[in-house]
């Protein structure tokens, strides 16, 4: 006689309330940090070429660099716009032109630098202490976008957290039902494939400002992905368990 399988319970409709409640507080966690992280691209990133919203210009501009400017014009001129007054603004883009010099630097400039930026730069880990007079003058040179010690320290960052997030993402939907199998593999794989695009598009986009496209489909890519997991697993896990059907399929075998 054929032993019933004791693995039925294995698909996101069918499971106990305890792990739903589990997989149920992580994605909401997730998808409240992906939310968040998208604000925060648009209030960096996104105001590169000084408008709302993210464009093709300000992936150039974040990595290539607005070279015919200094980075330090690009930022207040960008993301940096709302947090110093305009006469400000334009006295420190004017020292950079004028060549930054050291003189004109203690007379005047490091003062407004300390009363407007120190805040932020100088209290929050990552930001260049631009207090600092060498720090400055490298900031008002050409803006060559990211630098390499940037990149490489973003690159790894990102490729082993948001790797983690996908692969727990993706272990939880891999238990939904009613998907094809073809759809249900590729859409667990993409989300890695568009991240690793999106970081490699970083390194090319700093030497060939053409390779920008790539970094808004990286982004797009696993934004779609992800978020298509996210929902069906939602609805599976919600929805699915009361609507007076059975689900006795091993998603794993589906």
């Amino acid at each position: 006689m054929k032993q019933p399988n004791k693995t039925t319970w294995l698909n996101l409709p069918s499971m106990g309330l305890s792990i739903r409640m589990l997989f149920t507080g992580y994605l909401l966690t997730i998808g409240f940090g992906l939310v968040t992280a998208g604000a925060q691209i648009l209030l960096t990133h996104g105001m590169a070429d000084g408008k709302m919203g993210l464009s093709i210009d300000d992936i150039v501009y974040s990595y290539y660099g607005n070279r015919g400017n200094s980075k330090l014009e690009a930022k207040l001129n960008g993301s940096m716009k709302d947090k110093a007054p305009e006469d400000i603004r334009a006295k420190m883009i004017h020292w950079a032109r004028d060549g930054a010099s050291e003189e004109a630097w203690e007379a005047e400039i490091k003062k407004e630098v300390t009363l407007y930026c120190s805040g932020c730069h100088g209290s929050i880990p990552g930001l260049p202490v631009i207090t600092n007079f060498d720090v400055m003058r490298e900031t008002a040179k050409s803006d060559q976008g990211a630098s390499v010690d940037a990149l490489t320290r973003v690159s790894h960052i990102h490729l082993f957290g948001i790797a983690f997030i996908f692969f727990i993402m993706g272990f939880i939907f891999s238990f939904s039902v009613g998907i094809p199998k073809l759809l249900k593999e590729a859409t667990i794989l993409l989300p890695f494939l568009f991240l690793i695009l999106d970081i490699i598009s970083w390194w090319a986009t700093k030497w060939f400002a053409g390779f920008a496209w790539f970094t808004m489909i990286g982004g797009i890519g696993y934004s779609l992905a992800s978020s298509f997991m996210w929902f069906t697993s939602m609805y599976q896990m919600w929805v699915l368990p009361y609507n007076g059907k059975d689900y006795l399929i091993n998603s794993w075998e589906d």
